[in-house]
């Protein structure tokens, strides 16, 4: 839940910075076309403006031409990069200078949160049916992107790019590090979410096959975007006659200042930049549904009283309340020094622990003699030697060096030039421990109320399953869950669930299938 807080916070504001150029889009002219708008500097020499001086057919201007080229090589500051700084942010010189909020930005702000949060006001069953096409539609854009990309002038070095490894790279930590950060986020891994939406399916859902199908349309979907942002960043690069490595970038440079760069360059440019960043708030919102909805069933689940599983629309419109006010900051001058910070330490190194401590904590405290028993009594077959392999040894062992070998190589957060402060920094760690420091305070809390005579009779007895541990409804306990005496109608028992207290309110799943409130393993 920790986690999934911060990164609900800070990705809405993505989001809304995209909304922003979505609706800057709408014009003739791209607004970080050209270096003649008000924000512009001296040093702004854009790719458009650079065509037009060569292009220029008056030879007595050709000195002040070539001076402004050879500026515009050396020293070249894009008219996309002077928009996303000077004008979108405002930025300011310092992450302790929060300067004015940006009322523009906040207002997109506003409108994110308002269609998250009415694409959740009935739950998964709204949200279910939203994301068919949230989860769908990116692909057309990608493919219309693609196809337009791949036939510029250039893209194939582009791609040649995009492809080609650096190998002298591989020996760095903060590459494994992005790598895994990278994979925790696209399939959601320790953020919560899975477990959530896993929790509206049916007890005997093919959960193996959803996961093989996941992963590789996730990975596969991630090479083919890859093709796609390469591909134009090749023929830009082609344009300006420097190398591909000058005009790539990375993070909020490549969405907001690279990418929407080189869409200048192509005919009816407001067009290919409508769907790209509509591509992006689609991707966007797919990922705040889950969050918000991670959140909200969290909240609505522990209280358990019928009165919150009535009222949850209420809950969601609390959560969405205060996800909009803890945004505001980010909203500032300086809120995009605070969105990287919670970028790079409250949702990238604590998901690689809160991982590793899962797999070791599951394997071998819990028993994976027990956790494929339970997997094979779902999916009526044993998990794949592969995968139990895996658990067992390969991926705790993988994620616990990645996390060593980052705290080895460990660098202090930047932003372009700017060097993060100590104080700063420091709120980033306590960001971070902030939800990994739950795991050892509950253990310890359960420790503590745990009967036994001894401290190592305690922790034995904390570390085995409650005595009602198994499947919620009890037609699905079978084998090791059964039931000793299973009651009968003639001995005047009636079956009751687990949790009389929760109310079974039926809630469609995204899959249309019907699912009782307390139905949960």
């Amino acid at each position: 839940m920790v986690v999934s807080t911060y990164i609900g916070i800070y990705y809405n504001v993505v989001i809304c910075i995209a909304f922003y150029y979505f609706f800057s889009s709408m014009t003739h002219v791209l607004p970080w076309a050209y270096c003649n708008n008000p924000w512009n500097t001296p040093d702004c020499a854009g790719v458009l403006d650079a065509s037009n001086l060569t292009n220029g057919s008056q030879p007595a201007a050709l000195s002040g031409n070539l001076s402004h080229l050879f500026n515009y090589t050396l020293h070249r500051t894009s008219p996309s990069e002077e928009y996303w700084r000077l004008y979108v942010l405002k930025l300011s010189d310092d992450i302790g200078n929060f300067g004015e909020v940006r009322l523009p930005l906040l207002g997109c702000l506003g409108v994110s949160w308002v269609v998250v949060f009415l694409c959740l006001i009935r739950g998964v069953k709204s949200s279910g049916k939203v994301v068919y096409f949230t989860a769908t539609f990116p692909y057309v854009v990608l493919t219309i992107l693609f196809v337009r990309g791949v036939t510029l002038e250039g893209a194939f070095t582009g791609i040649m790019y995009y492809l080609t490894p650096q190998w002298d790279k591989i020996l760095e930590a903060k590459v494994w590090g992005d790598a895994a950060s990278q994979i925790f986020y696209s399939l959601g891994c320790a953020w919560g979410g899975l477990i959530t939406m896993a929790s509206y399916n049916k007890f005997h859902n093919n959960c193996y096959r959803d996961s093989v199908i996941i992963s590789i349309t996730n990975c596969a979907t991630s090479v083919y975007a890859g093709f796609v942002i390469f591909s134009i960043l090749g023929f830009m690069a082609n344009h300006l006659g420097v190398d591909v490595s000058r005009v790539a970038d990375h993070g909020p440079g490549l969405a907001f200042v690279a990418y929407p760069e080189a869409l200048t360059l192509l005919p009816i440019s407001p067009l290919w930049s409508l769907l790209f960043f509509f591509m992006l708030i689609l991707l966007g919102l797919g990922t705040q549904f889950c969050l918000l909805e991670t959140l909200v069933t969290a909240i609505v689940d522990e209280v358990g009283d019928e009165w919150i599983l009535q009222k949850k629309t209420y809950v969601t419109l609390g959560v969405a309340v205060a996800g909009f006010l803890l945004g505001i900051p980010l909203t500032s001058q300086a809120g995009i020094y605070w969105l990287l910070l919670m970028d790079n330490y409250a949702a990238s190194f604590s998901l690689v622990v809160i991982s590793c401590i899962m797999c070791v904590s599951i394997m071998y405290i819990y028993g994976h003699r027990n956790y494929f028993q339970d997997i094979q009594m779902m999916l009526g077959f044993p998990p794949p030697l592969f995968f139990q392999i895996c658990w067992r040894f390969v991926s705790p062992a993988i994620i616990f060096f990645i996390l060593i070998f980052t705290v080895i190589q460990y660098r202090p957060i930047t932003y372009n030039h700017y060097q993060y402060p100590g104080w700063a920094v420091a709120i980033g760690f306590l960001m971070a421990l902030s939800s990994v420091i739950c795991i050892p305070l509950y253990a310890l809390f359960q420790l503590c109320r745990t009967d036994g005579d001894t401290l190592l009779q305690r922790l034995k007895n904390a570390t085995k399953p409650s005595r009602d541990w198994g499947p919620a409804l009890l037609e699905h306990r079978t084998g090791r869950y059964a039931p000793a005496t299973a009651p009968s109608p003639e001995d005047g028992f009636e079956v009751q669930p687990l949790h009389p207290d929760k109310a079974q309110i039926p809630i469609v799943g995204s899959n249309g299938s019907s699912r009782l409130q307390d139905s949960r393993i």
